[in-house]
């Protein structure tokens, strides 16, 4: 835990910037910021501190409970994240599922309540920030994907036009291996967005257990506290068909998806020097371009392991669900009014109903190759 009193004192009388302060304490920089933001913004205490004032109420007065237990709802066993977290740091490859899965296992045969897995994590996270200590993570080969857009953008030039599109790279990698797939976007909206995703599926050769991704809009509708966040209808589609789950991350918290912020670091500070002295003229052109320059990043080798990323990736395969038989398909979802002719009207078309359906709302779902036709409830009505 932070030296609250040691922290508002080097802050307020010593001057020190947060820095200074992380320094000198031997802390987190962004700890000690986040808490002295969160200590000018707060109402119920501040400086000159009262007397007698201990950290532990500090900390209680600034973010309104009690340091180590969150929100902890005194229904539920609260897991003991001190033996979690030595567990994750002295014993190779445990992970938090499995220490997840022990625990509720334990609550449910002495008839208690355990958290779920999502909450379960973000319960530890909160604890390691109060705690002042630094998540550990080991992959677990066919696990994860993690998937987010890079910064840096291209352009696209019209010969005959001379107008210019830009060119938006989404990446996608597996963290065990570290195998990174990228492919150029001229649009983000929903159909390209699950275009690439199918594409990055192909090109690793499976399907993991989860996707772990940012909070675009083209993934995560909401994602105010990530225990319940709300997903795009059409990536929560796509996760079904694939057998897979989304897993949003954390609102401003990029460690949740490091392989791929790293992974765009790579890439930003390697070969896109390199292509942003091109011009492409299509975007076949340019992909084709950055997907020769990533066969051989995927094929150089580690400056600090023996092998390449493919070398990890031709185990990594083995261990993902196979891919679906058939790709899953956008699909572009209307409310009509039928007709007193009983037809509806989609994207310039007339499709016939039951004359049972006149003058009431219905739900159209329509991909490439068909269109179909729900009542409100879900009832299939025609094809």
């Amino acid at each position: 835990m932070l030296k609250y009193k040691d922290v508002i004192v080097r802050s307020y009388i010593l001057r020190q910037s947060g820095a200074e302060i992380a320094r000198d304490l031997n802390c987190n920089k962004s700890g000690v910021n986040d808490f002295l933001n969160a200590f000018r913004e707060c109402d119920k205490i501040s400086f000159p501190l009262p007397e007698n004032m201990t950290d532990e109420g500090i900390y209680e007065l600034v973010y309104g409970r009690k340091t180590g237990i969150g929100s902890h709802d005194p229904s539920y066993v609260f897991p003991d994240y001190e033996f979690i977290y030595n567990q994750m740091e002295t014993r190779k490859n445990m992970t938090l599922v499995y220490l997840w899965s022990r625990y509720y296992k334990k609550c449910t045969a002495e008839g208690k309540k355990g958290y779920q897995y999502r909450q379960f994590c973000s319960n530890y996270n909160d604890w390691l920030e109060e705690n002042d200590k630094t998540i550990h993570q080991t992959h677990i080969p066919g696990q994860s994907m993690e998937v987010d857009f890079a910064g840096k953008t291209f352009q696209l030039n019209d010969p005959y036009s001379e107008e210019k599109t830009v060119i938006v790279v989404f990446v996608a990698i597996l963290p065990y291996s570290q195998y990174i797939y990228a492919e150029g976007m001229t649009s983000t909206k929903e159909p390209q967005w699950i275009e690439v995703n199918n594409n990055a599926l192909s090109y690793f050769g499976g399907v993991p257990a989860i996707v772990i991704c940012d909070n675009c809009k083209q993934a995560v509708i909401a994602n105010e506290d990530w225990i319940d966040p709300v997903l795009n209808k059409d990536y929560a589609s796509w996760a079904e068909h694939n057998q897979t789950a989304i897993l949003p991350a954390k609102v401003k918290k990029p460690k949740f998806k490091s392989s791929v912020e790293n992974a765009v670091g790579i890439l930003e500070k390697g070969f896109f020097h390199d292509m942003e002295e091109q011009q492409y003229f299509s975007l076949r052109e340019f992909n084709n371009d950055l997907w020769n320059h990533l066969d051989k990043l995927n094929h150089a080798k580690f400056q600090k392991k023996e092998h390449d990323r493919s070398y990890y990736w031709d185990f990594e395969r083995e261990e993902l669900m196979p891919l679906p038989a058939v790709q899953y398909e956008y699909t572009e979802r209307k409310v009509a009014k039928v007709s007193s002719d009983y037809h509806v009207c989609f994207d310039n078309a007339y499709y016939s109903v039951d004359k049972a359906y006149i003058n009431q709302l219905v739900s159209i779902s329509a991909t490439a190759d068909s269109v179909r036709i729900y009542t409100l409830q879900g009832e299939l009505i025609a094809v």
